[in-house]
């Protein structure tokens, strides 16, 4: 009988350090075996990267280039599992994450598979399951959980499952094989680009729900920490290299245009808010077409396969992981509990502190720069949304509630 899938764990950062050191201590605690991880970033994320405990067992290869798909590239040469799984600097996975994305790779059809990911609050889902037409536009798709894990949607023509680039694994022969990403796609559609030529050469892609990533949307060149966008170019850009690729002549004005308001609308919105000015609006919307003018110039040429990876397969880890463990308590103790936690998160392995007041107010979940998963919130408030505003609670009725609510992704089944 032959063992798991071997699975490199490609992680791209540029500009955001501390947003690297978190992921990456998120990664260090899945419970997958085996697993390696390659890290693509510029000189800051490096250096930062350098006195983590597992530091030495890291793939790193420094890219000053702001493309994320020549970045994905150059992970992809490092990347010697049989399975790469992208996830990005500011996200962190569950424990359980590649245990999950990897089982539908069973099945020998299978040439890809994503997750759901979570957003800020880390209890609402920021995107599930979706396809995505040649124009780009997305429909979102109902969905059960299905008897193996997983759901494996039936090929229609001109659609694709749609990845997100921050919870996806792809068998590394096939990824290869269709040349990996295309660095036409500087930022932005790298991965629908993919998605399609996935579908074009009848290749199956799984949505597996409980593959579950929590994803912070961190500030960059083009967006502001509160998602608010900054520059327009490069989507534009992408958007000309993506509508030339794959829609259909007769459709490209009206999907450019759908592209169009759509932006403009996000920006008024923005505006309105009071996150942006008129003049932020024009200056955006200038981008946009200033960038996409710049995308129809860029090279369409086949993308040749990708070489076999550079170096052996390089573990993170030897030993099994340790079991999970959880840490819980009221608002009141919140400083001791804070510290039980970081202890118990720097002698490894995942750690959950649960930490209720006696409130209503909304839970959130957070993985903290510490290493460990906190949960916040009132006694009597909301964790899932759709919950009673208010509802009664003792402490221990609650806490069981909300372990049984993160156990399978959390990994805390005999908790």
């Amino acid at each position: 009988m032959t063992g798991p899938l071997t699975i490199s764990v490609v992680i791209v950062s540029r500009d955001r350090p501390q947003a690297l050191r978190r992921c990456l201590l998120g990664v260090s605690q899945l419970f997958y075996r085996p697993f390696e991880v390659v890290v693509v970033a510029d000189a800051a994320g490096l250096r930062a990267t350098g006195d983590l405990p597992f530091a030495d067992r890291l793939k790193t290869a420094r890219l000053d280039e702001a493309n994320i798909s020549a970045a994905r590239n150059l992970g992809i040469a490092q990347a010697a599992g049989e399975l790469i799984a992208f996830i990005d600097d500011d996200a962190v996975p569950e424990p359980t994450w590649l245990d999950f994305l990897s089982a539908p790779f069973r099945d020998p059809a299978v040439a890809a598979a994503g997750g759901f990911v979570r957003g800020r609050n880390g209890i609402s889902f920021q995107s599930r399951a979706r396809m995505v037409d040649r124009t780009g536009a997305t429909t979102p798709i109902g969905i059960g959980i299905g008897p193996d894990g997983h759901v494996i949607p039936p090929a229609q023509p001109g659609l694709a499952v749609k990845t997100e680039g921050t919870n996806m694994a792809l068998r590394r022969s096939v990824l290869a094989g269709l040349g990996g990403f295309d660095p036409a796609y500087r930022f932005f559609l790298d991965e629908t680009d993919l998605n399609l030529r996935l579908a074009a050469n009848g290749l199956a892609t799984a949505i597996v729900p409980r593959a579950e990533v929590h994803h912070g949307f961190a500030a960059s060149p083009r967006r502001r920490a509160d998602r608010v966008p900054v520059d327009l170019t490069q989507i534009g850009a992408s958007w000309a290299v993506f509508l030339h690729r794959h829609c259909p002549s007769t459709d490209r004005a009206a999907a450019w245009r759908r592209v169009c308001r759509n932006e403009r609308q996000r920006a008024l919105r923005h505006l309105v808010s009071g996150a942006l000015e008129p003049r932020d609006v024009r200056r955006l919307m200038h981008g946009l077409h200033r960038g996409f003018e710049a995308g129809l110039a860029r090279s369409a040429a086949p993308l040749p396969a990708l070489p076999d990876p550079v170096a052996p397969f390089r573990p993170l880890h030897d030993a099994p992981p340790p079991p999970p463990r959880i840490v819980a308590g009221r608002w009141s103790s919140r400083h001791n509990l804070a510290g039980q936690a970081q202890q118990a998160a720097a002698r490894g392995g995942s750690v959950t502190l649960f930490r209720f007041s006696r409130t209503a107010f909304y839970h959130k979940v957070r993985f903290t720069p510490q290493g460990y998963w906190e949960q916040t919130g009132g006694l009597f408030g909301k964790s899932e949304r759709s919950q009673p505003l208010l509802h009664c609670h003792r402490f221990a009725e609650r806490l069981r509630y909300e372990i049984r609510r993160v156990g399978i992704p959390r990994g805390l089944h005999g908790n």
